[in-house]
């Protein structure tokens, strides 16, 4: 038996951490089979980042908020508040789980809630914590002003605004164009968009990207809507600033020649990073993926990790909105498998895994990390925002220390802020191995610690009422 595990009562105690599509998906599937999940979620209402809803009383339609993927937002949205309103789920909106694991009354998952800390017992744990951006820094990206793609676009959609007069976006993959399409057609001032990734790279990955033709050619038709404010195969070089955010960002085209673009914002982001800080507290393996440069969960097809723990959506496999809902029906079936219920047969899901593994494995090579860049950065480039850590204290610290992720957090303090090294960690592994001579899959994973997000310290003290 796992930490997570206690006593089960008559049916079995079911919690779902995340509400996007891969937690809707699994919480569906659970209720389908006469079970009732506890879906544990940050946002007031579901729908995760990619389908994220506005408050009550936005004035956006659901086409100008998802575009092409308004009938599915609406479906999942519908979907979710059905299971909601008939209590056929409880739903813990705004809520946080800040660790897993206890013993005595302390058993289960711990959940900080608009009210307090509270206990959730649990038999079985689905993780579809999703993914976040996955940030390259470069000086002065610790400016105000400088934001992830994701922040970008979480402002456009439950705000309707636009985070500058004059934007540039930068870094790779397909969000870096989705966010663009989307700030142009709100009416935004998009200066440039410079993807780290040459096109060559790109029309390599084609054969795999023809995995989901429909899905590559709608990534095209929005491509070729940015016309020549698209620039690949970039370098990125500096943030210019002033006391206000930035002024313009300096860049070296793929023919060598620097370019200046003015601006008073900058979003960043190349792809994805899994959310994994829960995962390593409930017990999963994990392994460096070359081909995603970041530590992965190990699980099997369907999604278990441990005894009674099921990973599903971006923070096992960077798939998508559509293979999360894949994955969280897959998760949720092994759940059902393992308890000795009758469960749906998975075999058509996963032969659609299948496809959209293939689909993303194209993405990863046609938008690779941007590690040559990454390794070059000046030694004043602060790496770790939180605690203000720099590439050269980093590799003195490397240097000093040894070449283990965990000594050199230690000593130099990379990853011990606010975030815990979401957005620091995987830039931070580069510098180290670079000062080393090795690859980052050498030095090792920082460690998990709980709370895996801050928590008022009243929270520990006090519990929410019953």
């Amino acid at each position: 038996m796992t930490a997570i595990e206690t006593a089960r009562p008559t049916a079995p105690r079911i919690v779902i951490v995340g509400a996007g599509p891969a937690g809707i998906r699994a919480a569906e599937t659970l209720v389908k089979a006469g079970l009732r999940p506890v879906v544990v979620d940050e946002g007031a209402r579901a729908g995760g980042q990619i389908y994220r809803r506005p408050p009550a009383g936005f004035q956006r339609s659901a086409e100008q908020l998802y575009g092409s993927e308004a009938g599915k937002a609406r479906s999942l949205h519908d979907l979710f508040d059905r299971m909601a309103a008939t209590g056929a789920l409880e739903h813990v909106a705004q809520s946080s789980v800040l660790a897993v694991g206890g013993g005595g009354k302390d058993a289960g998952l711990h959940v900080l809630t608009p009210d307090g800390r509270r206990v959730l017992p649990c038999d079985r744990l689905i993780l579809a914590t999703g993914a976040t951006d996955r940030l390259a820094p470069l000086p002065g990206w610790q400016a105000p002003g400088v934001y992830s793609l994701g922040a970008a676009q979480i402002a456009l959609k439950a705000q309707g605004v636009a985070l500058g007069r004059r934007i540039v976006l930068a870094g790779s993959g397909p969000l870096l164009t989705l966010v663009a399409v989307q700030l142009r057609k709100a009416g935004a001032d998009i200066a440039a968009v410079l993807d780290t990734a040459p096109l060559t790279r790109q029309a390599a990955a084609l054969p795999a990207l023809l995995a989901r033709p429909v899905f590559a050619l709608r990534g095209m038709m929005m491509r070729a809507r940015l016309g020549r404010l698209y620039r690949s195969g970039v370098t990125l070089q500096e943030i210019e600033t002033d006391e206000n955010g930035p002024v313009a960002i300096r860049w070296t085209s793929a023919a060598g020649r620097v370019q200046r673009s003015e601006c008073d914002m900058v979003g960043l982001g190349w792809h994805l990073r899994a959310e994994t800080q829960l995962a390593g507290l409930a017990g999963c393996r994990f392994e460096y993926s070359e081909l995603w440069s970041q530590w992965l969960p190990q699980a099997d097809r369907m999604g278990r990790v441990a005894d009674g723990v099921y990973l599903a959506g971006d923070g096992l496999r960077i798939l998508g909105a559509d293979g999360a809902e894949i994955a969280g029906r897959l998760a949720a079936t092994a759940c059902l498998q393992d308890l000795g219920l009758a469960a749906p047969d998975p075999a058509a899901d996963l032969q659609r895994l299948a496809r959209m593994e293939r689909f993303a494995t194209g993405i990863a090579r046609a938008f690779p990390w941007p590690a040559a860049q990454v390794q070059a950065l000046p030694d004043a480039t602060v790496i770790c925002r939180c605690e203000g850590v720099t590439a050269g204290h980093l590799r003195q610290t490397a240097a000093y220390g040894g070449a283990e992720a965990n000594r050199v957090k230690s000593l130099g303090r990379i990853g011990m802020g606010r975030c815990q090294g979401r957005f620091c960690q995987i830039a931070a592994a580069e510098l180290i191995a670079g000062q080393a001579g090795c690859k980052p899959a050498e030095i090792g994973r920082l460690r998990d610690q709980a709370p895996v997000r801050p928590a008022p310290v009243g929270a520990w003290v006090q519990d929410a009422p019953p």
